[in-house]
């Protein structure tokens, strides 16, 4: 698919943009087109050098005026993106996780703002929140031994056409390559002392 949004329905709610702490150079180094601090993805704007750490707001399209959902901020949308070529071979982003100490609140603070969740699995002493947003999947997970507080990003999957050849590319500082959750896929995490503030991993495209 490249990086063409398949997306294009304006009344359903689509991620149109993250803001994230991490300083450009980081993204450049593992094989992003940097453009202007930001990086476009399948139709996500991804912008970088944003204050704080890790990932700190989300903008979805289609999504009634508020400022955050259970403690995650809102951004501005951001105009269209247009299709970039990256070196890494990344097409899209395929879902971006939120953590929560209270799955129920959240899922609600989630249906209040017109995004129910449409499938809750139990992962075997915890549960997980799954919709659409667009081009990517929100996946909510349940952090049973955190602290009391709002939810959280925890980190995002990037869609690449070849795994194997992001492997190659970044050496040491991808994990291995294993059997996603997802049937006939592939993932690969980026391990820690590649320094950015959000848990990266990396997907090969569905079958």
């Amino acid at each position: 698919m490249g990086d063409k949004c398949r997306y294009s329905n304006t009344d359903i709610p689509q991620l149109a943009a993250l803001a994230l702490g991490d300083p450009p150079r980081r993204w450049e180094e593992l094989g992003f087109a940097v453009r202007d601090g930001h990086v476009d993805l399948g139709g996500v704007r991804v912008t970088l050098a944003a204050d704080g750490r890790g990932i700190v707001s989300w903008g979805i399209r289609g999504l009634e005026e508020t400022t955050d959902i259970d403690g995650l901020p809102l951004a501005p949308i951001p105009p269209p993106s247009k299709p970039v070529s990256h070196p890494n071979g990344a097409t899209a982003i395929d879902h971006v996780v939120v953590v929560s100490p209270d799955f129920d609140r959240t899922a609600a603070a989630l249906a209040a703002a017109k995004l129910p969740l449409r499938r809750i699995r139990d992962a075997g002493g915890f549960r997980q929140g799954f919709r659409r947003l667009g081009p990517t999947i929100l996946e909510l997970v349940e952090a049973t031994t955190a602290p009391a507080g709002p939810a959280r990003f925890w980190g995002l999957v990037v869609i690449v056409d070849d795994l194997e050849a992001l492997k190659e590319r970044l050496t040491d500082r991808l994990g291995d390559i294993k059997p996603a959750v997802q049937q006939g896929r592939h993932i690969a995490t980026l391990r820690s002392h590649a320094e950015l503030g959000q848990k990266l991993a990396f997907m090969d495209p569905e079958p």
